[in-house]
């Protein structure tokens, strides 16, 4: 089922006209406009007026602004010679961003942006200079997604900090950069990224159309946006790529893909995606094409064994014991011996307790989290098999599920595959061999049927490509991927030259 509702309600919604409120002038008189913006902003207490002769005044918020900009490049401009007009003022300041405004709603909003508020009695128009200062961490390595080699910074909170390192990775004038407004009341400021000449012009509108036509309240992080925008957001799969390396983000860009920042977050939005893309690293890029084929392979089978293996446990020891090599049969009764719970119960505690320990060692400070995650994992393991609560060999099975699960470049995707393990364990517990197959069918139709931004989710093995399936699972040699993804339908489909130029002999 595709999640449209949003999107067909807005767009069958009347025209409405703007409110009065958005007409409202500014007012002539100094003590009359004023007024209006402490009430148009409940009179805050860091609302600074100051005023300046002969008849001009000066409004902001304290904390939003770069006091130093704010005393040399404005007050003290206006105090060496008095300026009686508004264009006379706006051609005085050494600001790179001035501008006016008849409206008071647009100064408003530009004032808690950072803007100086210049006003001058008698005159019903503003002059706003943006001298904003956000407060931002400094760049860092990414947290979630490190590698060994390969760049080691990643985004921060700081829109504008974000684009500039974009710039330094794709000095190009065809990246262009869309900037909009999510939020009724945030304002969030959200630009949407993608190279001319290489996207696709369906692709973007598509994009841009899905996040013009939101209409909420708030945006705090891109992972809100991007569970809105997603093409079906009842899915517990990902359709959207959440990175936090602008290499990542820059090399799906110069693949045709669109990429979405979001202020106020350290992630950004990749798409379109495929589902084995979640189990791509960058840091392949900068492997041998042998090494990072071995490493993605290792992912996904990494994949199917965390959520499969405790599933087949259960089933085998449940209904299909003639699956059990007849060696193992021994050792496995007598683990087994002293525990009263069926194989089941077993199991969904075990799991149960190792996201107890995982959820608390994410929570807890860094030094105290993984102790918590080492010293509790062994004793609790130890005091449940000393117990009889379960048994070892179960215990080394959902250890290594635990482990596998952690593979996936993803932090998404290793939600999901931390999640669906428990319905198949239960379907595996009812059925055996039969509710596993049942529930492998259930994932794979619902993958089939997804699509990120309008294309196939599961490309290129639905619908088939055989070109396009080598580069998939198998990073091949770079000198054999001249070709752009077709899951992105680029304008421009190669890279390269895929052969280079011979010299001429003669």
């Amino acid at each position: 089922m595709k999640f449209k509702l949003p999107f067909n309600k807005q767009q069958q919604q009347p025209v409405q006209e703007a409110p009065k409120e958005n007409l409202v002038r500014v007012a002539h008189a100094t003590d009359h406009f004023i007024q209006s913006i402490k009430n148009a902003t409940n009179n805050p207490a860091d609302l600074i007026v100051k005023s300046l002769p002969p008849n001009v005044t000066l409004i902001y918020i304290d904390n939003l602004i770069d006091d130093q900009t704010l005393n040399n490049d404005i007050i003290a401009n206006l105090q060496s010679k008095p300026h009686d007009t508004p264009e006379a003022i706006e051609m005085a300041l050494s600001i790179a961003e001035v501008s006016q405004s008849s409206l008071l709603r647009e100064t408003v909003e530009l004032m808690v942006n950072g803007h100086v508020v210049i006003h001058i009695g008698g005159f019903p128009q503003t002059i706003l200079a943006n001298i904003a200062s956000r407060e931002s961490r400094a760049l860092s390595a990414p947290e979630n997604e490190s590698q060994v080699i390969g760049t080691q910074v990643g985004f921060n909170e700081s829109l504008s900090t974000n684009i500039s390192l974009i710039r330094r990775y794709i000095v190009s004038p065809n990246l262009c950069n869309e900037k909009v407004k999510i939020g009724t009341r945030t304002s969030t400021s959200v630009s949407l990224l993608y190279m001319r000449g290489i996207a696709n012009d369906q692709m973007v509108q598509t994009m841009r159309q899905r996040i013009k036509d939101l209409n909420i309240d708030e945006l705090i992080d891109s992972a809100v946006l991007a569970e809105m925008i997603d093409d079906n957001s009842l899915s517990v799969f990902p359709q959207m790529l959440l990175t936090e390396r602008p290499d990542r983000f820059c090399d799906g860009i110069l693949d045709g893909k669109i990429g979405v920042l979001v202020d106020g977050s350290s992630m950004a939005i990749v798409s379109p995606q495929g589902f084995t893309e979640f189990f791509q690293s960058q840091e392949d890029q900068n492997l041998r094409w042998q090494i990072a084929t071995f490493l993605r392979l290792l992912r996904l089978a990494a994949f199917f064994l965390s959520v499969y293996l405790t599933p087949f446990y259960v089933a085998a020891l449940t209904f299909h014991y003639e699956v059990i090599p007849q060696a193992f049969l021994v050792p496995l009764s007598e683990s087994r011996a002293l525990v009263p719970f069926p194989p089941i119960f077993e199991a969904l505690l075990l799991e149960f307790i190792i996201e107890l320990l995982r959820e608390a060692g994410a929570r807890l400070p860094t030094k105290i989290g993984q102790t918590i995650g080492i010293v509790g994992g062994i004793v609790i393991g130890t005091a449940a098999v000393q117990a009889g609560i379960t048994s070892n060999i179960l215990l080394i099975i959902i250890a290594l599920s635990a482990l596998a699960s952690f593979t996936s470049p993803s932090y998404m995707m290793g939600n999901v595959i931390r999640l669906i393990r428990f319905p198949i364990i239960i379907l595996a517990g009812f059925w055996g061999f039969y509710g596993i197959m049942l529930a492998f069918c259930f994932i794979l139709i619902h993958l089939l049927r997804q699509s990120s931004l309008g294309a196939p989710y599961m490309s290129p093995f639905y619908p088939p490509r055989l070109k396009e399936m080598r580069d998939s699972i198998i990073r091949m040699p770079v000198p054999l991927t001249s070709k752009r993804p077709a899951l992105t339908r680029p304008k421009d489909e190669h890279k390269f030259v895929p052969e280079p130029v011979k010299p001429d002999k003669s």
